[in-house]
């Protein structure tokens, strides 16, 4: 009898880990970064799935996942509300620091390669 319990607590707690991992894995990463607006985690997960240049084992992942990141995403729908206004993102921040010190457009530019010398065969 105890054994039996042993393997029930075993297999569920094996259940709970594997939950755990894939529950909303997009969601949590998107949010845990600056403000990506309403559903980010499942527009991630949906991006990944028909993403022609996604590989083959990101696919089936992003489909398990966007349910759980669904569901996240709709817990945390009051989290977003609040936060649509933040312009603490650094986007934002980068953003706000090229308009105080009048950063030219011109001067976001790299500027051009060096020509390169060809090459003399060795004799």
């Amino acid at each position: 009898m105890i054994t039996r319990i042993k393997k029930c607590q075993a297999a569920g707690l094996a259940a709970c880990l594997s939950l755990t991992g894939l529950s909303g894995c997009a969601s949590v990463m998107t949010h845990s970064g600056p403000s990506a607006g309403y559903y980010p985690g499942t527009r991630a997960s949906a991006g990944v799935i028909s993403d022609k240049d996604s590989n083959w084992v990101m696919k089936p992942l992003a489909v398990i996942d966007l349910p759980f990141s669904a569901v996240l995403d709709t817990l945390l729908l009051p989290w977003d509300y609040l936060r649509r206004n933040d312009t603490d993102s650094p986007r934002e921040r980068v953003r706000q620091s090229e308009i105080k010190n009048q950063t030219d457009e011109s001067q976001l530019q790299a500027a051009p390669m060096p020509p390169v010398a060809p090459a003399t065969a060795a004799h």
